[in-house]
């Protein structure tokens, strides 16, 4: 299965596991998954610990790839076609690093992992993680 990421479940995974449910965990451990983190949470991480509303143990440059290196974790860039798709989303989630995460899901057909129930409300497969 090829799963992306949502921010908060992937921190969580890395500072918090047990705020994950046992499927969740397994799944990010099982080595026949491919696993994705995007570029939009990259960006998220990096506004919120510029911000201090994030604390990391190093910063993001270094923090966010030495991790995604070691749990085997493909990057996903934004590309247009994400962005645009945004476009024709509902209005139901109004943040746009998770509104572009179902973007990117929709395109690429993925599916997500997260604990955010507004996301069932889209068109997109998820795998809750809490």
């Amino acid at each position: 299965m090829k799963i992306l990421i949502d921010t908060s479940c992937w921190l969580w995974s890395l500072t918090d596991p047990e705020h994950l449910n046992k499927e969740a965990r397994e799944l990010l451990s099982d080595p026949a998954q491919t696993l994705f983190l995007s570029a939009a949470s990259s960006w998220e991480i990096a506004i919120k610990a510029a911000l201090g509303k994030l604390r990391l143990p190093e910063a993001p440059e270094k923090y966010i790839p030495s991790r995604m290196t070691a749990f085997s974790i493909h990057g996903l860039p934004v590309e247009h076609t994400h962005a645009l798709r945004v476009f024709g989303l509902p209005a139901h989630h109004r943040d746009p690093f998770d509104r572009i995460l179902i973007a990117q899901a929709q395109t690429e057909a993925l599916t997500i992992l997260t604990a955010d129930r507004v996301f069932a409300a889209y068109d997109v497969a998820t795998i809750w993680a809490a």
